[in-house]
């Protein structure tokens, strides 16, 4: 199972690389919306933004998200280091229901650049 420390370092990678990233995936990164992900089996939230083509993660808690963000992830800890280390599509995963996306009807459509 998947460290806070090791779901943090994902995140931040998955930071680098939406920063790094040209063309399409650059411009659905270009949102500037508040941002939550819940890991469900260590029941611990991050809360940031996504902004300039970046996740700044601004605080991490216990329990489930607190306030409702712009966009919000939930799935394990396993599954975003896989994502993010590029073992787990995405879009399968979330077909699947191992990862929950919620957004704005608006975001979803420009977040699906994305994958």
């Amino acid at each position: 199972m998947a460290t806070i420390e090791e779901c943090r370092g994902a995140l931040d990678r998955l930071s680098d690389n939406l920063a790094s990233a040209e063309g399409d995936v650059r411009s659905a990164a270009a949102l500037d919306r508040s941002l939550s992900c819940h890991i469900k089996d260590l029941d611990t939230t991050f809360t940031g933004r996504l902004q300039d083509g970046r996740i700044e993660v601004r605080d991490t808690y216990e329990g489930a998200p607190r306030e409702k963000a712009q966009i919000r992830l939930a799935m394990t800890g396993d599954d975003l280091v896989a994502m993010v280390n590029g073992e787990l599509n995405f879009a399968k995963a979330w077909a699947a229901g191992r990862v929950k996306l919620e957004a704005s009807f608006r975001d979803l459509l420009q977040l699906r650049k994305l994958l």
